[in-house]
C-alpha cells in the first residue's frame, strides 16, 4: 500500500483530520520533544534569521522555530490544505508565524532568501526527495543551514520475540505512511551531492512501554492496513488491536523507533 502522506492533498478529509491528531499526538510525546530540541540545539540561530520548516504538517516545528527566533520570520509549508488548517488554529497567536500551501520539490521563493530549512519527518514521505533537498540548497543564503531529522523506519518494531503478530501490524502500518524506509541511510549522500557540508550528525529513537500512545496508533494502523487489504479479517484486526492494549495492561507491550538528524551547511 502507498505511503499515505506522498499524496496527501489527495487524501480524502476524513482521514487528513485523523492523521491531523496523530502528529500533535506524537508531537506531544516527551521524547519527541527530546529529540526535537537535541537536534534544533545543534543549529546556530541567527537573531533575526528567515526559516522554512518544508512538510511542517500541523505545524509543531514550526511553533518551536518561532519561539526561538523572535525577531525572526518563519513559515511553514505542507501540500495538505487540511493540515495547514489545523495548523492556523494552532498558532494564531504567533506574529512571526505563517503558513503556506507548497511542494517541498518546487518551494515558491527565490534563490538565496532564507537563512534556515527544516525537513522534520518530511523526507521519508517525498518520491524523490533529492529534488527537495536540491531545492533547500537553492533557497539557502551562503552559509545557510539545512537540518534534516527523519525516522530510520525499517527499525520499527512491536515485537517480543520472532514471529510476534504485533510485528506484521508495524510492517504494514509503514508500508502505509512511509515512502521509503531506508531514506535515512541514503541522506548523507544526497545532502553531500547537493553541495552542503555536513556539521553534525546524530543518532536519536524512542521506546515505548507503559504508555505507549503513539506506538498503539501504530499497532492500529497496522491492522486497519491488513484487513483493508483482505489478508486478514476485521474480526483479526480488531483482535490484535486487543492484543497491543493487553499488553500494555500487563506490561509487556514494547514499542521502538530509531531516527536520526542531520545538520548541515551550504558552502558557497
Amino acid at each position: 500500500m502507498a505511503d499515505v502522506y506522498s499524496s496527501i492533498a489527495d487524501v480524502d478529509y476524513e482521514v487528513q483530520e485523523s492523521l491531523a491528531k496523530v502528529l500533535e499526538l506524537r508531537a506531544a510525546d516527551f521524547q519527541q520533544r527530546d529529540m526535537l530540541k537535541i537536534y534544533l540545539g545543534d543549529i546556530e540561530f541567527p537573531e533575526a534569521a528567515s526559516a522554512l520548516d518544508v512538510g511542517c504538517g500541523t505545524g509543531v516545528v514550526s511553533r518551536e522555530l518561532a519561539s526561538r527566533l523572535p525577531f525572526g520570520h518563519v513559515v511553514g509549508i505542507d501540500p495538505s490544505p487540511v493540515f495547514l488548517a489545523n495548523a492556523r488554529k494552532l498558532s494564531t497567536d504567533i506574529s512571526n508565524l505563517k503558513f503556506v500551501e507548497g511542494d517541498c520539490r518546487s518551494l515558491p521563493y527565490c534563490s538565496e532568501s532564507h537563512d534556515i530549512i527544516v525537513f522534520h519527518t518530511t523526507l521519508s514521505h517525498v518520491p524523490r526527495p533529492e529534488e527537495a533537498i536540491q531545492e533547500a540548497f537553492r533557497v539557502l543564503r551562503p552559509n545557510g543551514v539545512l537540518a534534516v531529522f527523519d525516522g530510520n523506519y525499517t527499525t520499527t518494531t512491536l515485537a517480543n520475540g520472532e514471529f510476534d503478530p504485533l510485528q506484521t501490524c508495524a510492517d504494514a502500518a509503514m508500508s502505509a505512511i512511509v515512502h521509503d524506509r531506508w531514506l535515512i541511510q541514503r541522506l548523507p549522500l544526497l545532502i553531500r551531492g547537493a553541495g552542503f557540508s555536513i556539521k553534525k550528525q546524530r543518532s536519536l529513537g524512542i521506546v515505548e512501554t507503559h504508555e505507549p500512545e503513539y506506538m498503539l496508533t501504530i499497532a492500529d494502523r497496522g491492522a486497519d492496513v491488513l484487513a483493508a487489504s483482505g489478508r486478514i479479517s476485521a474480526e483479526l484486526a480488531q483482535a490484535l488491536k486487543d492484543e497491543a492494549r493487553r499488553r500494555v495492561i500487563t506490561g509487556c507491550f514494547f514499542g521502538s523507533i530509531a531516527y536520526g538528524s542531520i545538520v548541515a551547511h551550504k558552502a558557497r
